[in-house]
């Protein structure tokens, strides 16, 4: 059929776009980072039900999942919040930015997560880390994440799943680990996070 036809019409991009999205086998996905933090109710449960709800996700899949990290509650005084168990998990995604945001504030909605207070106890965190090389200072969604760079609970495991990663703009994960140091991320050996099936 030669381009001259006047029957065939270019498909819109949004049509194009919307396509891509519902598509299952992920054609040209883009990698994603997700931190997952939890500190009330069954905290590894959580964590898995979140990493479940992930993949469960139209164009999303999880590629990787981290050991579990136990640390001290962020920005609080020491003894007044429970313990957080922290994972990284990578995924591989056509949804934009803006999609997984709204995702990730589901799957803390689903599991009950308030937002009283700032660095209060939660069910579940789930922070979108790194989005491919994005960097953008959206204030929805700043990327790569503004503090990633300086967290060891994140540094940590994503440098278990992908040790040559690299924070867009900042450096090496390996190499801002070594500056930042595993200080208070204690990993749990005996827990286990599972990739889903």
């Amino acid at each position: 059929m030669s381009s001259s036809d006047p029957t065939v019409q270019p498909v819109p991009t949004s049509v194009v776009e919307q396509v891509d999205a519902a598509d299952v086998t992920l054609s040209n996905p883009k990698r994603a980072v997700i931190s997952l933090g939890s500190n009330l109710g069954n905290r590894l449960e959580t964590l898995q039900g979140a990493i479940d709800a992930l993949e469960d996700t139209p164009g999303l899949r999880v590629k990787a999942v981290s050991p579990v990290y136990e640390t001290e509650p962020w920005g609080v005084e020491p003894g007044t919040q429970a313990t957080y168990f922290n994972a990284v998990v990578l995924i591989k995604t056509t949804l934009p930015p803006s999609s997984l945001l709204e995702r990730g504030h589901a799957i803390e909605e689903a599991f009950e997560r308030v937002r009283d207070e700032r660095w209060g106890p939660r069910t579940i965190d789930v922070d979108i880390v790194a989005y491919q090389d994005v960097v953008s200072d959206d204030p929805r969604l700043t990327l790569p994440h503004p503090r990633a760079h300086e967290r060891a609970f994140v540094l940590v495991p994503w440098n278990d799943v992908d040790p040559q990663a690299e924070v867009p703009g900042r450096g090496t994960v390996a190499g801002l680990l070594a500056t930042v140091g595993r200080h208070g991320v204690r990993v749990r050996a005996d827990l286990e996070l599972r990739l889903p099936e």
